[in-house]
């Protein structure tokens, strides 16, 4: 598979789990929060997990139209919001591990350091920086890859 067809695939991942979750914190909040690796042995908040939930969705949708539309710039912004999220949710949950048996740690920080690592490869696969418009630059007049 192309560079460009594992970036729409792993995009297209990371949409479809970032919806799955984000519907399921959203119209279900309380079936999420007794998940032992989310409620963490913690009162239940249903306002949180339904702003979770649509915090997800938001960002599902900012992959989504990187996936669609391949184009550079969208799918770097895209990557970035969910790195904005992904890195620090996975340093809390490391912090917070006293919440869990040993056996629900394992799982959780391997499914979390995936989720971190995942958009860190894209990230690899979309291309050399973008040129300044207008820049004097050899190949300044190109479309950046992934575009159009």
């Amino acid at each position: 598979m192309s560079a460009r067809g594992w970036l729409r695939a792993g995009l297209v991942f990371l949409a479809a789990a970032q919806f799955a979750v984000g519907c399921w914190a959203l119209l279900s909040p309380r079936s999420f929060f007794d998940i032992p690796s989310v409620g963490m042995r913690m009162p239940y908040n249903a306002h949180l997990m339904m702003d979770y939930g649509a915090m997800s969705l938001a960002t599902s949708v900012a992959l989504g139209v990187g996936a669609a539309t391949l184009q550079q710039a969208v799918v770097r912004t895209g990557l970035a919001v969910y790195l904005v999220f992904a890195l620090p949710h996975l340093v809390i949950h490391i912090r917070m591990l006293h919440h869990l048996t040993p056996g629900e740690r394992a799982p959780l920080l391997a499914a979390l350091t995936a989720a971190a690592a995942i958009p860190l490869v894209l990230l690899t696969l979309t291309g050399r920086p973008l040129r300044v418009p207008g820049s004097t630059k050899a190949g300044a007049g190109r479309p950046p890859q992934g575009e159009g």
